[in-house]
């Protein structure tokens, strides 16, 4: 009975004693460490404990040793893991651990490198690439430039959609790219072979619940439209109510997030060794651009898109000219969108049937900018890409606003610098024009604003002048001006002007000759005109009133006591050092570091006096108390300073 209790206690005691040394060599560390390598670093330290015991001889069995022998196992544990984490890091360990799933995916990347290496080769990339320059002033001819575009946009198609709205998103940084490529990338556009009805129907059912025979009353398997994400599909509700429903492709995150992994990576490689990656800020860029589309492969934010642009418009005054699609929530899902039917024909296809029906075209085109502008200055949430192909002619004679994948949003403040923008359009006053544009973009350290506001002055007279004719030129001249001046557009203005010079290129279905920028300057003055009335500046100087009433009622205390304390010789001025959490975090790591290394040093110092003290009592054969001691405090030691060399080596604060 005896020897089964000893059989049993000896592996309990080797894997407590494991655990306990690999835990406190962790924690000491202050690192993070797998299973496997807690595993192997408490043998070896278990292993070493024991190699320490049998070193010590007889002596080894007296409870006074214990500690001693407990400190060096956690020395060894401790030498054994730092070593092992600047050999193998443990990111390289857990990539060692997903080799299996890397390389599958590897071979997937490979596959598909290879695909876009043959596109790039077929259609001679690497020249038209070169083109690509920051401020607009590529080398070579008009007619050479837009040939290089073409084959850009003729690349990004063939690659896939994910590539084409890589483009269709650079399409707006008019700051950014030559006028041809921006001029190209807005052409771009991608139809792919509808799904097969089979899968369209499990997917359906897997996102719904139940099949779709079930939960609609009818639903024609051929699509309406079909792209490289989605497919719309019509269908009917068991009330009648007729509906569009837009399906995600199955398959099409995984290979949205391939070729995101693969932009990643060319972004990096690009930025390294092309001048023009790193003038365009690419992997900025492409960053920027996948969180753009993650929410796009997400239908619950289109839903969200579509109701924020639609209370927003509706808060403005703009819902009244524009219809937009009510969602049918309880249809909808991740990948599943359901919306209400709108009877109309697209803008592509509505020039000759507005005039048939008798209908003002310039009505209808004043309708939609007039929306669109209300969207962004009012409303602040508007719809980035309103091109002829998302604006219906609806039977009742009104527009109507369709696929809300592509929303900006702009904040309180940015709203206002664009109506400041626009007013000084109105009244072409470059100083207003300049301060507007400062409010807007990312400014630098240094900036010339009396060069900037003569370069204003000298591009309003030339576009803005009388016997003047202004087109959408006039954003991307604006963007490329701003670029030579080393200010940088943000991403949400850049969509706002794409969106407007989208919009100017719809309503051209409606008015060939249609004028944007004076339309645009139009709604300026009457907004301001608005703004000026008795009532509103009357409501806004309540507004404020009330929002300065607190700093009123605070502010004769605050000076009675600035003038009491410099009548008594009090004043002073308090300054908070280390406000960043950086900073704080820095300093208290160095001291820490600092420290540990002044205890350990006034550690080892006692030890070794102890050690060379040759007294009594005795506790082992000849080792003293104060030697035993010394020997202890000697391990504390040495377990201290691997503790700061190894924070120091990774690089601690």
């Amino acid at each position: 009975m005896l020897h089964t209790a000893f059989l049993i206690l000896i592996p309990v005691l080797f894997v407590f004693t494991l655990v306990g040394l690999s835990m406190g060599a962790r924690r000491l560390l202050g690192i993070r460490i797998g299973n496997i390598r807690a595993s192997i670093a408490g043998t070896v330290g278990v292993l070493a404990t024991m190699q320490i015991i049998s070193a010590m001889g007889p002596s080894s069995h007296r409870p006074a040793m214990t500690s001693v022998q407990v400190l060096c196992g956690i020395l060894v544990t401790m030498l054994f893991l730092a070593f092992s984490e600047v050999l193998l890091p443990s990111s390289v360990l857990s990539d060692i651990v997903r080799l299996p799933r890397a390389l599958r995916g590897r071979v997937a990347r490979t596959r598909r490198y290879a695909e876009l290496s043959a596109i790039a080769m077929r259609n001679g990339l690497s020249p038209s690439l070169r083109g690509l320059a920051r401020g607009g002033s590529p080398k070579g001819t008009v007619a050479g430039r837009r040939h290089a575009a073409r084959q850009v946009r003729l690349a990004l198609e063939e690659a896939g959609s994910t590539f084409v709205k890589l483009g269709q998103m650079l399409s707006t940084r008019y700051d950014l790219l030559p006028t041809e490529y921006v001029e190209e990338f807005s052409r771009l556009h991608h139809q792919a072979a509808p799904e097969p009805w089979e899968r369209v129907r499990k997917a359906l059912t897997e996102e719904l619940g139940r099949d779709p025979d079930e939960v609609f009353a009818s639903f024609d398997p051929v699509p309406l439209a079909a792209g490289s994400m989605a497919q719309v599909h019509r269908a009917r509700l068991a009330d009648g109510q007729a509906v569009a429903v837009k399906v995600q492709r199955p398959g099409a995150e995984p290979v949205v997030e391939r070729d995101l992994d693969i932009l990643h990576r060319l972004g990096r490689k690009l930025e390294e060794h092309a001048h023009w990656a790193r003038s365009l800020g690419l992997c900025e860029l492409i960053n920027g651009f996948a969180v753009s589309l993650h929410e796009e492969l997400d239908f619950r934010t289109e839903a969200r898109n579509m109701a924020a642009v639609t209370a927003a418009s509706s808060a403005s005054g703009a819902g009244d000219a524009l219809r937009t699609p009510r969602v049918h929530e309880e249809y909808s899902t991740r990948r599943v969108l359901t919306l209400e039917w709108l009877d109309g024909v697209p803008l592509t296809s509505a020039g000759a049937s507005a005039a048939e029906r008798g209908l003002d075209g310039a009505l209808l085109a004043r309708q939609l900018l007039d929306c669109v502008l209300e969207q962004i200055m009012l409303g602040g949430v508007f719809h980035a890409d309103p091109h002829p192909g998302n604006v219906l002619l609806l039977d009742t004679g009104e527009l109507g606003l369709i696929d809300f994948g592509s929303v900006g949003r702009l904040d309180r403040t940015m709203r206002s610098a664009l109506r400041d923008l626009l007013l000084a359009f109105h009244r072409s006053d470059p100083t207003a024009l300049s301060d507007a544009m400062l409010e807007i973009v990312e400014r630098p350290e240094q900036i010339d604003e009396r060069k900037l506001e003569r370069s204003l002055g000298r591009f309003m007279a030339r576009h803005l002048g009388p016997g003047s004719r202004p087109n959408r030129e006039v954003f991307s001249e604006l963007f490329l001006l701003v670029a030579r001046h080393d200010l940088t557009v943000p991403p949400e203005v850049a969509a706002t002007f794409r969106a407007l010079a989208t919009v100017e290129g719809t309503v051209e279905r409606l008015v060939p000759d249609f004028d944007i920028v004076a339309e645009a300057r139009r709604f300026a003055a009457v907004r301001v005109r608005e703004e000026m009335t008795y009532e509103r500046v009357k409501e806004s100087l309540i507004d404020e009133a009330i929002a300065l009433t607190s700093v009123l009622r605070r502010l004769p205390r605050r000076v009675d006591r600035i003038t009491g304390s410099l009548e008594d010789g009090r004043l002073g001025v308090r300054i908070r050092l280390l406000a960043d959490e950086r900073d704080r975090r820095f300093v208290s790591g160095l001291v820490h570091d600092v420290l540990l290394s002044f205890i350990g040093g006034i550690i080892a110092l006692v030890g070794a006096v102890l050690l060379s003290i040759d007294g009594k009592p005795t506790i082992i054969g000849s080792v003293s108390l104060s030697q035993l001691i010394g020997y202890n405090l000697l391990a504390i030691s040495c377990i201290l300073v691997l503790r700061v060399v190894f924070s120091i080596s990774r690089g601690r604060g």
